[in-house]
């Protein structure tokens, strides 16, 4: 049951750990990558051309319901990931976030319910929390749509939901906190804080800094994932965080970062970098109790300890010469 995946968003950050998890384990996997002119698959490229051999994959739109429709055709189970995830972008465009992550969801779900899928993963975001009204952030903490993007993921979230309580779909919501590590956008701020401080070690420019977050490494959020394919309908219909549940400056993120890599740069705030103050999302610190409860899952990088072994294992990724090559550097990344 559920061994033919259908993974949208195949391409990007968590996507292509994903795809390459789900190959180790055996599953058959079928990639859905964003379609463009120059047939490139994102970080999907960097595998291994033996690794690429054991995916199949599908060019497309989640925009468009007819190609979503056809990406689904024959699998058992689909993890939905596909989505504009730049906060900054939300709020030069926020139409295109409107269309891609509630009209994209709502072309998966519709199909998924016309072919019969055994089981839709459908990702939501810890940002759908906004700032911490209470800690630890458990399942049921209101929703606060402090950005653009928050808010079209609170929207595919809520209409992903409805197709669950009106039509029975077999659908589980994942909500990852802050996920980190190898092949991060420098949109983030951890690949911006360790690729600037590669480039440049004397300078550091940043937003605010005061601001928690519940850093997850990718390995962890991935193996959520695959454990919500694995675990049984209790979880149907279920809200589900993934998260360390360990609380994190982005003051303490910068530091233990400089001392990992031996530098002391100077810190400059820049004000392109900074959110509207209403829009910060201030606080956030996972309660990851009732993944424990129904998944059996918890995180391998846990606290202090944890956090630092994955940024080691992060920097060490950034600082290959042969990655470091795969970003631009110089240009503030919206």
């Amino acid at each position: 049951m559920n061994n033919r995946i259908l993974v949208t968003g195949a391409d990007g950050f968590i996507g292509s750990h994903l795809i390459e998890m789900l190959v180790s384990q055996g599953y058959s996997v079928r990639a859905f990558c964003m379609y463009n002119s120059f047939d490139r698959r994102g970080w999907l490229d960097t595998l291994s051309p033996e690794f690429l051999e054991h995916i199949e994959f599908f060019m497309g739109d989640i925009r468009d319901p007819n190609g979503v429709r056809q990406a689904i055709q024959g699998v058992d189970a689909v993890l939905h990931l596909a989505a504009l995830i730049a906060i900054p972008f939300s709020y030069h465009s926020p139409d295109s976030y409107v269309d891609t992550n509630i009209k994209g969801t709502l072309n998966v779900l519709q199909a998924a319910r016309d072919l019969e899928v055994q089981r839709v993963v459908h990702t939501s975001t810890s940002e759908v929390y906004g700032s911490a009204c209470y800690v630890p952030i458990d399942e049921k903490h209101p929703l606060q749509g402090q950005s653009p993007y928050s808010a079209s993921k609170i929207g595919a979230d809520q209409l992903a939901l409805s197709f669950y309580r009106s039509f029975e779909l077999p659908l589980v919501i994942a909500r990852p906190f802050n996920t980190y590590g190898p092949r991060q956008s420098t949109r983030a701020v951890i690949p911006t804080i360790i690729s600037q401080l590669a480039m440049n070690p004397n300078e550091l420019r940043l937003g605010a800094i005061s601001p928690t977050r519940d850093f997850n490494y990718v390995l962890d959020t991935v193996r959520g994932f695959e454990a919500l394919l694995r675990a049984d309908d209790q979880v149907l219909g279920e809200e589900i965080n993934l998260g360390s549940g360990f609380e994190v400056s982005i003051e303490e993120t910068v530091n233990m970062l400089c001392d990992l890599m031996g530098v002391s740069p100077k810190i400059v705030t820049e004000e392109q970098r900074l959110r509207p103050d209403k829009s910060e999302v201030n606080r956030l610190f996972c309660d990851n109790r009732k993944a424990l409860k129904l998944l059996d899952w918890q995180p391998e990088f846990a606290g202090v300890d944890g956090f630092r072994k994955g940024l080691e294992h992060t920097v060490h990724w950034f600082q290959e010469a042969k990655n470091l090559q795969l970003y631009r550097f110089g240009d503030y990344t919206l």
